[in-house]
């Protein structure tokens, strides 16, 4: 594809992804609560999400949710819901347990923090209206559009997987600062506000257009 184009597709995406989400969110929530280790399970769960974001976006359900209210009020609904019932969790969670190095739950929570970064990323209503609408500016209909669809979704994919990781590794450092159980949990509560607030944002949210 052009590489203006290109470019010009990099330094979008990458404005659009410093702005802090729901993804980020739970991102960092999870890096400082559980720290920056097991923090790192969220990334891959991030990419995959968004891959299937924008790709289903490229197919089309993006059109069908812009065009239809009721759908996209139910998609909107169902991650709004389940980002309140995550942030109900973390404020519930137990931070002396969070704190333990090692444990036979490790494998268990990470498996867990990366379907729900997944499941948060994926259904997000907003992302798939903005990318059915923010992508085709930036393909050349006179070249081959899979193959240009395949770089843009590409990377904002990797460029979206490098803005996770480096709120994994920022909110994980932070975590040493909170070493002791009330500050922990103090930080749970916190991030379990803050995804509580970010699931009725997301809630009042209206459709682009």
């Amino acid at each position: 594809m052009d590489l203006t184009l290109w470019l010009a597709f990099t330094a979008a995406s990458s404005v659009m992804l410093a702005i802090p989400g729901p993804t980020v969110m739970l991102v960092a929530s999870y890096a400082m609560t559980r720290g920056r280790d097991t923090g790192w399970a969220t990334v891959p769960g991030v990419a995959l999400g968004d891959l299937l974001a924008m790709t289903v976006s490229l197919l089309g359900a993006g059109a069908v949710l812009a065009a239809s209210a009721e759908l996209f009020t139910l998609l909107k609904l169902a991650g709004a819901g389940y980002l309140v019932w995550l942030g109900i969790q973390l404020w519930r969670s137990k931070p002396e347990l969070a704190a333990l190095p090692g444990g036979g739950n490790q494998r268990r929570d990470k498996v867990r923090m990366f379907s729900n970064a997944f499941v948060v990323t994926a259904l997000n209503p907003k992302g798939i209206v903005f990318f059915v609408a923010f992508v085709p500016q930036f393909i050349d209909p006179a070249r081959p559009v899979v193959a240009q669809c395949v770089v843009l979704i590409a990377t904002f994919v990797l460029l979206g997987t490098l803005n996770a990781a480096f709120w994994a590794v920022t909110a994980g450092t932070m975590r040493h600062r909170f070493s002791s159980p009330r500050a922990l949990r103090l930080v749970n509560r916190l991030g379990g506000s803050a995804m509580i607030g970010a699931g009725l944002l997301t809630a009042l949210a209206r459709r682009a257009g």
